[in-house]
Parts: structure tokens; C-alpha cells; sequence
């Protein structure tokens, strides 16, 4: 499997020209991939939509559909951030999507995502599926992804700070980013919004002339014994909880459920729908980790628990998700990329972790220094909070200071990578 593909180089700045034109360019000259797919569902937002593609695909593979799925970041290989038919791509087709795009761009100067999501549109046009599922990069309105002019459908999910150097210093400005997705005749589906967020994104589906399906307005869900209710005008439909853990799961699986009822053409059974919830797998999203040498070195009662959280708003769900564990001690191992938000990220946590313990992210190549992470930590008045080279040193310092027959829960956040450097630990 491939860890990076051999084209284009990544690099850390962006051009000055923020625009299309470099990906319609690129596109045109490998014969317009992108006018040759199966129906697309674009998805932006900041925190949710890797979580909300995975529901759709698994219920829409229950349902007997063929799914094509563009997500980002990839954890251990980029093949998983194409799927064709359902499956990642593989060695060969990867290389030639990648050699097509790379031929076609010449001397281009092209991004790294701009030249990789021109592959995956080659290689989605030349395989056959019923749906396509595509999520943005990082914004929407100039993301390379937003080179589709007719989507089936498009898909909001919560928007929160991230990445403001490149979309806005607040959040309207952020919103109105994300919101460059919607098209006239395709329905805008809206996740829970901020009330600024949902005026910004409400305004623009009405310049554009785009049908919307909010939340709150049109469908909402509420937890209910162990599972969810969704309710839209036709009434509650109780549903089982889905397999991904924590209340924000909840929020995503009826996301997915509101998103599929508003495609044309396409039909569910209840029964596909919970075959989905219930099969739904997604890598790293707040899933206890059993298997690898460090799960292995833990005292029995003890758990470990890995969520890619990485930003103020997906630390803040996070931490509301920690009372599933009922009472019960938890260490928060935090390993990051440089430059972002430490002390937001942490603030949530206040009162609700035992041991704050930062670490270097081995797999990450701008990670964060552990010792600014202590730095924040202390100012925030966690006293306890340590920095260690990496995760095997931190959870050695845990057995040597925590009582092996208390339950306590380690869990590791601030970045996928981590769920990287986790499997490649040895102990």
C-alpha cells in the first residue's frame, strides 16, 4: 500500500491565486474526468464529515449500491482515501490516476491536494458505482473538490475554528467558505449550526436558490435508551445507536439518515438503514484500541481509547463524550501539529481528565512541542501534566504512577496521526 504517492511533492504554503482555474485547467487537459461520474453527495463542514460519509456508504452498501468514497486525511497508507465501489484502490489503479493527472499537469504549479484529487476524479470516472461521496479538503467554496458544478445533493456538517489562516479569522467568514458548495438544484442538508453559522449558510441557499433540509427546521434527533430518535414531518422513527461511539455519533448517523432521504433516485429499506448504523466502521474516531504492543502492556482493568479530535470544537464534543465511561479515571495523552489552537483544544477537559501527558506525534512532520503543550496545560491549572518523546513513554510513566487495579481510561487525541504512531510502538 501506498503511504504518499510519488506526485505531487507536498508543500506547506498555498498559491496566491486562490481559484479554480488551476483544477479546471488540469481537468480539461486529462479529458474532464470530472463530467464523467455517477451522482455526487459533496460534503463540507469542519468536524463530522469523514464520520457522516461512513454512515452513508455502509447504509447505501446495505441497501446494494456500488459507493465511491473521497475522504481525507488517510491514517496509515493514501489508498484509503479512495474508494472505488466500495473498495480502497489499489497499487495499480492508484498509480495510474496518479501518472494521468501528473502527465496531463506538465509544469503546472499544483498543490498536493489539488493534484491528487484530480487523480481520484480520473479513477472514480473509470470505474463504475452507483453514488459517489465527496468530501472537501479543508474549505469549500476554492476547494479543489469543488471543481463538480451538479451535485446530487450537498451535505453541512457542523462548523467550528479551524483553519483560519486560509478561510477567515471568524466564524461567518468560515461559514461563508463552506458554504461555496451549494448548487441550484441540488438540496444543501444542514447539521446543527451556530445561530451566525446557519444565518450565513441559510443567506447564501437563498442567493443561490438552493432547497435546504436544516436542522431544527426540517429534521432533528434526540438520544433516546440506546439509540436515537429522528424526526422529520413524517413523524419518529427510533433507530438503534449507531456503532461509532459518543454522543457527536449521533448527530452524524442522522445526518447521514436526513442526507439519504433527500437523494432522488435512491431508496432504503428501515432495515438497510440499520444495517449501516450498525456495521459502520471509521478508523480512530473515539475507538477503544485492543490489539498492538501498547493495548497488550496495559494492567487488565485499564483501556485505551483513540479520538482524532484536533481542533476547540471536536475537543469540546469530546469531552462530553468522556462521561460514557461513568466514573472513572482518565488520562488525556495529547500529541498535535504545530501552530494550532492549544489552549481551546484543552480548555474542555478542565475538570474532566486526571493527567494531562503530551506527547510528540512520530508520524506528524510539523508536531507540536510537548514541552508548549505543558507550557498551555499548566496555565490552564492542570498541575499534573508532564511531556515524554513519544506514546510508549507516556504510557510506561502511567503504569509506574497509577494504581494497576483501579479502571482508568488513557486516551489519546489532538491528531490522527496518532493512531499511527500507536500500531508502529513498540513496548
Amino acid at each position: 500500500m501506498v503511504k504518499l504517492p510519488h506526485w505531487p511533492v507536498p508543500y506547506n504554503t498555498h498559491p496566491a491565486d486562490e481559484s479554480l482555474l488551476r483544477m479546471a485547467e488540469l481537468l480539461g487537459r486529462m479529458g474532464s474526468p470530472h463530467k464523467s461520474l455517477p451522482p455526487v453527495v459533496h460534503v463540507a463542514g469542519t468536524n463530522g464529515k469523514g464520520s457522516v460519509i461512513a454512515f452513508m456508504r455502509y447504509i447505501l452498501q446495505a441497501a446494494g449500491y456500488r459507493v465511491h468514497s473521497y475522504t481525507s486525511p488517510h491514517l496509515a497508507r493514501y489508498n484509503e482515501r479512495i474508494r472505488l465501489a466500495g473498495n480502497e484502490i489499489d497499487d495499480d489503479e492508484l498509480m495510474v490516476a496518479i501518472e494521468a493527472a501528473r502527465l496531463a499537469a506538465g509544469d503546472m504549479g499544483l498543490t498536493f491536494f489539488e493534484g491528487t484529487t484530480a487523480a481520484a476524479l480520473y479513477a472514480f470516472a473509470n470505474a463504475e458505482a452507483d453514488i459517489l461521496l465527496l468530501e472537501t479538503g479543508m474549505g469549500g467554496r476554492l476547494d479543489a473538490t469543488n471543481i463538480i458544478s451538479n451535485p446530487l445533493a450537498t451535505v453541512i456538517t457542523p462548523i467550528s475554528y479551524d483553519h483560519m489562516e486560509y478561510l477567515g479569522p471568524t466564524l461567518t467568514e468560515i461559514a461563508w467558505q463552506k458554504a461555496g458548495i451549494m448548487k441550484a438544484g441540488a438540496p444543501c442538508i444542514i447539521a446543527p449550526q451556530e445561530g451566525e453559522v446557519l444565518s450565513v449558510l441559510l443567506n447564501n441557499a437563498a442567493y443561490e436558490g438552493v432547497a435546504t433540509f436544516t436542522y431544527g427546521v426540517d429534521w432533528k434527533c434526540a438520544e433516546a435508551g440506546d439509540g436515537f430518535i429522528f424526526i422529520d414531518e413524517e413523524g419518529e422513527t427510533d433507530f438503534p445507536a449507531p456503532s461509532l461511539h459518543g454522543h457527536h455519533q449521533i448527530i452524524n448517523a442522522a445526518l447521514a439518515v436526513a442526507t439519504l432521504q433527500c437523494l432522488p433516485g435512491f431508496s432504503f429499506t428501515y432495515g438497510n438503514i440499520i444495517e449501516g448504523l450498525k456495521n459502520t466502521r471509521w478508523p480512530a474516531r473515539l475507538q477503544r484500541i485492543t490489539n498492538g504492543a501498547i493495548a497488550r502492556s496495559l494492567p487488565h482493568k485499564w483501556e485505551i481509547w483513540m479520538d482524532g479530535a484536533h481542533n476547540p470544537a471536536g475537543a469540546k464534543v469530546l469531552a462530553d463524550s468522556i462521561d460514557m465511561w461513568g466514573d472513572v479515571k482518565v488520562i488525556l495523552i495529547n500529541g498535535r501539529t504545530k501552530g494550532r489552537d492549544i489552549q481551546g483544544f484543552l480548555q474542555p477537559f478542565i475538570g474532566k481528565v486526571h493527567n494531562i501527558l503530551a506527547v510528540a506525534v512520530q508520524s506528524e512532520p510539523k508536531s507540536e512541542d510537548p514541552d508548549e503543550i505543558v507550557s498551555v496545560a499548566k496555565q490552564l491549572g492542570f498541575d499534573q501534566a508532564s511531556a515524554f518523546k513519544n506514546i510508549s513513554e507516556a504510557v510506561v510513566y502511567c503504569c509506574s504512577n497509577q494504581e494497576k487495579d483501579e479502571k482508568l481510561v488513557i486516551l489519546l487525541t489532538g491528531s490522527l496521526y496518532l493512531f499511527v504512531d500507536v500500531l508502529q510502538q513498540k513496548m
